[in-house]
């Protein structure tokens, strides 16, 4: 598999958002209220979910002969919403918490969409896991943002 250096960065800055968002997901689920706790399986399932993305995605990075990024937000040139989100959980109250979710899956969910433009020339095997997995962002962004707008 032919791999250039800038689908590798752009892989790399994919793993540390996914990274983030678990973060910022077990942030979350640790700061709900008791009575939220219907709240803790939907981050959780997020969290989750994250992680099996950025472990795909270093799959990739591996095969290419490169080396993945291990860490979150450090120096990635994509959004790093989900760093804020994690530190902002000020009022604690369940519109709060899934106001800061929701911002955060707009930042990694603007990320995908970025990295998914023809002008970055992915391969076609990078393409499909990158559209399965900006389905699934898509979806956890629907399902918070659904969740705030009952509120």
């Amino acid at each position: 598999m032919e791999t250039t250096e800038k689908t590798i960065d752009l892989l790399n800055d994919l793993i540390e958002i996914n990274n983030d968002r678990v973060k910022g997901f077990e942030k979350a689920a640790n700061d709900l209220q008791e009575n939220d706790g219907d709240l803790r399986p939907v981050f959780e399932k997020y969290a989750e979910q994250s992680r099996g993305y950025a472990s795909a995605l270093r799959s990739l990075v591996s095969q290419s002969g490169a080396e993945s990024e291990d860490g979150s937000g450090i120096g990635g040139a994509i959004h790093r919403a989900w760093i804020d989100v994690k530190t902002t959980f000020s009022g604690h109250d369940r519109k709060s918490i899934l106001a800061e979710c929701e911002r955060g899956e707009d930042a990694i969910k603007k990320s995908y969409e970025s990295a998914l433009e023809p002008d970055n020339e992915l391969g076609t095997g990078v393409m499909s896991v990158l559209n399965d997995q900006y389905t699934g962002i898509t979806q956890g962004h629907n399902e918070i943002k659904a969740l705030r707008d009952s509120l």
